[in-house]
């Protein structure tokens, strides 16, 4: 069995010229040590014979590391041992630093690419990473998906330490990871760590299939989502009562899912018909979206129902009155309305939901509903704050092929000239325990004491829609 390797000396391109230096482990600690440039006499021979010398000296015991000299010297080889970082520690330090520099999204997406890349790479000195090692990384995990797979088709699915079930990671996950990686690399290419970034480029990255593509551009269908998320809200005990008013906000104005949930009262100008998106990830984020008669009257309602009088108020909190997220308006409003418009549908005899749905395809949704509006590739381009106009041509190209009823009915619809039956459930009374809540918080919004008439009209105004129409 062949011993282990106690040095190397490695070939570097500095800003100088070619140059050498020696890594090596002497007394328990992984070493480094430059040793110079080309043009001052260095070659591959004579370094070569350093680290036999060094070597030497460290098994005797002999071997001192040189001092390490304050600032940057005007020499290569006299800068003094330089140790190169491990990737696992120098990638936490990266993310750390760039909290506060970048979207705090952005921060988790490294954060989550490092849960995956630390266990293969943490240990690796970041010079070390080269295109072998990352081709075999990639190996790796997609072995480590088809074992997932392997493990739900028999029912016993692999779990991580909080108990939820790991699913396979598709090629474009997988490759999600190799991209954190590549920004961790760039940093270290940047720091003179690395000669380059091995991560960088398509080579290292899996074939990726062309998705699905999911559109819901039907008025049915449509129709059939609202009528789920009024159905939801007229339901007695229910503790959310703005999935109508959410649903058509995504599918009629376009926000992305992050905009929605941090969308602020002063951000709603119903007078003029105008909903402002100022706090998105991008500049072409910050825009001015029309709505039509139909929103409209969705989201008038809706503050007259839940506007306190503060305009910096979050539009849609969640029942404590914090802020939502994409996750928890997925689970909360999204999964439940899906399931609900497919049983309208199904009762109708029309075509279910697309697989698939998430409230970025609504996106795609609202930009299927300008083009059948009128409007222009160019203005639906803006409205989604979109910089790349490919994804809106491919919207306005597949809304062209529908019959020109579709689009007149989709046009309907935005302008409320096409009323949405809804079937009323029969009113029920509602248990003391859905008003206990409703008469504290009105007692507690007039100071703890109100007439009796006032308490009655504001009880009765937030448990309005719980009743039925």
């Amino acid at each position: 069995m062949a011993g282990r390797r106690e040095g190397e000396v490695l070939e570097r391109r500095w800003k100088r010229g070619r140059g050498f230096a020696l890594r090596f482990r002497a007394y328990g600690e992984r070493r480094y040590l430059t040793l110079g440039l080309e043009a001052e006499g260095w070659d591959r021979a004579k370094a070569d014979d350093e680290l036999q010398n060094v070597m030497a000296d460290v098994r005797r015991g002999l071997w001192v590391p040189p001092a390490r000299r304050p600032g940057r010297e005007a020499s290569v080889a006299a800068e003094g041992p330089r140790a190169v970082p491990l990737f696992g520690p120098f990638a936490a330090a990266v993310v750390a630093a760039r909290r506060g520099q970048v979207a705090p999204d952005t921060v988790r997406l490294d954060e989550w690419a490092l849960s995956h890349l630390n266990p293969w790479f943490g240990e690796r000195p970041v010079d070390e990473i080269d295109s072998e090692s990352i081709d075999a990384y990639r190996l790796h995990k997609v072995r480590e998906s088809e074992d997932r797979a392997r493990a739900i088709g028999r029912g016993r699915p692999r779990r991580n330490d909080h108990g939820q079930v790991l699913r396979p990671l598709a090629p474009a996950t997988i490759n999600q990871t190799i991209d954190g990686l590549g920004r961790i690399l760039g940093v270290a290419l940047d720091y003179g760590h690395v000669a380059s970034n091995a991560a960088s480029g398509r080579k290292r990255r899996l074939v990726v299939p062309p998705r699905r593509p999911v559109h819901l551009d039907s008025p049915a269908q449509i129709e059939a989502l609202l009528e789920a998320g009024a159905e939801f809200d007229r339901e007695p005990g229910s503790r959310c009562t703005e999935r109508e008013a959410i649903l058509a906000t995504l599918v009629l104005a376009g926000p992305r899912a992050s905009e929605l949930c941090r969308l602020l009262w002063r951000d709603l100008d119903l007078a003029n018909a105008r909903l402002h998106v100022g706090r998105s990830k991008t500049a072409a984020g910050l825009r001015e979206i029309p709505i039509g008669p139909l929103l409209r009257d969705l989201l008038a309602a809706h503050k007259a129902a839940r506007y306190r009088g503060d305009p910096d108020g979050l539009v849609f909190p969640n029942t404590k009155g914090d802020p939502r997220n994409k996750d928890t308006l997925r689970t909360g409003v999204l999964v439940d309305a899906f399931s609900r418009a497919d049983e309208i549908l199904g009762r109708r005899g029309q075509v279910p939901l697309p697989k698939g749905l998430t409230a970025h395809k609504l996106r795609h949704t609202f930009a299927s509903v300008m083009v059948a509006c009128g409007t222009d590739p160019a203005s639906v381009m803006r409205m989604l704050g979109h910089t790349d106009p490919g994804f809106t041509l491919r919207v306005y190209t597949h809304m062209m092929a529908r019959s020109e009823e579709e689009r007149t009915r989709l046009e309907a619809l935005v302008r409320g000239e096409q009323v949405i039956a809804v079937e009323a459930s029969i009113p029920r009374p509602l248990g003391i325990g859905i008003y206990e809540p409703a008469i504290m918080r009105a007692l507690a919004e007039r100071g703890g004491r109100a007439p009796r008439r006032e308490v009655l009209a504001a009880v009765g105004e937030a448990l309005a829609s719980r009743h039925g129409p």
